[in-house]
Formats: structure tokens, sequence, C-alpha cells
């Protein structure tokens, strides 16, 4: 049977990588991928998925209306394997529109995003995926002072901790950094975080 995945992490992890990798891997073997990215993102362009490391695929752009099952069922061709980027930015419904693609269509979903915030609040995608995925795989990332990095630090063009605003600000190195908890909390509160960079 097929499953439903979350691969979460802080900022900077390789999560687009290694979702491309997945990709890569299956077509190696003559299977069919479908891939998926939020369309808020157009940091590279929209509808591309991009890796910090160069690595880069086109993709279906999604947005809080878009039907994933019926985009999964409809495609010309088998898919072998769904997999989702930027998954944070998927709403409940569609959600549980993956995890009907996996239950009856018997294809595997692999969704990869960030777990909380700027603040430390769940994304709505991220709360349903941890609520109901299948498997649930931490990728770790570092911060500055060696230990796991779990959070994720906006900073202002300064370099200074923003501590208010709205959930979503697309951004990457310019405005987020990874942090442990330690440091993401010494942030907030205005107790010299960058010890930790």
């Amino acid at each position: 049977m097929a499953k439903l995945y979350f691969y979460y992490a802080s900022m900077n992890a390789g999560k687009s990588t290694i979702l491309l990798q997945s990709s890569f891997n299956y077509r190696e073997r003559g299977m069919t991928t479908m891939l998926f990215t939020a369309a808020i993102d157009d940091r590279a362009a929209t509808g591309v998925i991009a890796s910090r490391i160069g690595l880069t695929a086109p993709a279906t752009p999604f947005d809080a209306e878009t039907d994933l099952f019926a985009l999964v069922a409809s495609a010309p061709a088998r898919v072998d394997c769904v997999a989702v980027d930027e998954a944070q930015f998927l709403t409940k419904a569609q959600v549980w529109q993956l995890a009907r693609v996996c239950d009856e269509r018997d294809i595997p979903v692999l969704c990869y995003g960030l777990r909380t915030d700027f603040l430390g609040n769940l994304f709505e995608g991220s709360q349903w995926l941890l609520a109901i995925a299948d498997v649930l795989n931490e990728i770790k990332a570092i911060c500055g002072c060696g230990r796991k990095a779990t959070m994720n630090l906006r900073i202002d063009g300064a370099g200074a901790p923003v501590v208010a605003g709205a959930q979503t600000e697309i951004g990457g190195n310019d405005r987020y950094v990874a942090l442990c908890r330690r440091h993401f909390t010494a942030a907030l509160e205005g107790r010299g975080w960058q010890e930790g960079n």
C-alpha cells in the first residue's frame, strides 16, 4: 500500500535537493514522477523546484484552490510517485487530497517542507501532514553553534531578528537563518543569538 510521507526540516537542510534526487531515482528506473511546488514561491520562477546547490526541475504550481487529487487522477500518463515541495503551504483539504492519492490511487506521495514559521508556529500544511502522514522524517540542519537547527528565524535587511509580521514571507538566506531552539529563543527575546552563528 502506498504511503504519505512528510520530510520536514528548518531552512537550508536540503529538502528540495532530496526531493529532486528522489524524483531522479524514480525516473532513472523508467518510472514517472509528478512534481508540485507552491505558486507563491517564485524565487527561481513559478513552477520550478530549485535547490541551493543548483539542481532544478519543472513542477506544477499549486495554490490554495488547486485540487491535487484531480490533477493526479487526470494525468495523461501513469504516475508512479508524487512529490510536493514547499508542503507547508498546502491547505488541510490538499493534505487530505494527497492522502486520497495514496489510498485510492496507490501512488506514494513525498511531501517536503518546513514544520514551523518564523515564530515557531505550525504551518497549516505541516500541521495536517504531522497529523495524518504515514511516515514522518526529520531532515537535519545545523545551527552555527553545532546543535541541530529546528527553527527558522526571520531577519530584516540589517540582520536583526523580526518578531512580528505575516506568517508567509518568501525568502532565502537573505531573510531566514536556521537556528537551534536555544538561539532562536534568545533571538526572539533580544538576547545575543548571533553567538550561535
